[in-house]
């Protein structure tokens, strides 16, 4: 056990679900276009490039901005449909921001450290994380929130760290610590910034990297509060 002051969350499948939260917001606004015919062959395609385009994004090589658009203009284009990317993103992230679906002990472990301070930096759309965190039980249980459509920053860069411990004004990188589903974003990016991380891997997937090494690794949320003294 350590004693972290500091926890950074991450939100998307670390204490919200996110898979299930796009699997309906992406069921529904395809049942609004009357699109459910190849649905299933529509969710493979846009599962593959959203992908791309968030490790592009990651790596710096496109704003979120332009992700939102592009994900469904490609898979429109690659289904040969004539619908409008941008408005049918919107649409679809009218829907997400409503879902708040939380993953199992996400409330118990949040409130069982609200004694420390906590926040959250997630890539994301300010007003879908907004919505859903203040329409969610965690509601008022952090500091800061800090977004990454907000910021012009995401993780793994260190830009969005220097905006969090700004706001938060922390000047000890030793009792900090980041938690998160991801890799190459939460958990290199806590790497890139000299403070500790913990991965949240739920589905024990296994680590191929060679230079992305968390602090430690959890399969269950419950288990942070073992980590934290």
């Amino acid at each position: 056990m350590k004693n972290y002051d500091i926890i950074f969350f991450d939100i998307d499948d670390t204490l919200f679900d996110f898979t299930k939260a796009e699997q309906e917001a992406f069921n529904k606004v395809f049942n609004q276009y009357n699109l459910l015919n190849n649905l299933k062959l529509y969710e493979k395609s846009y599962q593959e490039i959203s992908n791309m385009l968030w490790r592009e994004l990651e790596n710096g090589k496109m704003s979120l901005v332009e992700l939102g658009s592009e994900r469904f203009r490609r898979l429109f284009i690659a289904h040969g449909l004539d619908i409008d990317g941008d408005v049918f993103n919107q649409d679809y992230l009218t829907l997400l921001k409503e879902l708040t679906h939380l993953v199992q002990g996400a409330e118990k472990v949040i409130r069982a450290l609200s004694h420390k301070r906590l926040g959250i930096i997630t890539n994301g759309f300010t007003d879908v994380q907004t919505s859903r965190i203040n329409n969610s039980p965690l509601k008022g249980l952090f500091e800061h929130i800090i977004i990454s459509e907000s910021t012009r920053f995401q993780k793994p860069q260190t830009e969005i760290f220097d905006f969090a411990f700004s706001k938060l004004r922390i000047t000890e990188k030793s009792n900090v610590l980041m938690v998160g589903d991801s890799l190459t974003s939460d958990i290199q990016g806590g790497m890139n910034y000299g403070i500790d991380t913990c991965w949240f891997n739920p589905r024990y997937k296994e680590n191929h990297t060679s230079s992305i090494k968390p602090t430690y690794e959890i399969n269950k949320l419950e288990s942070l509060l073992e980590i934290i003294k």
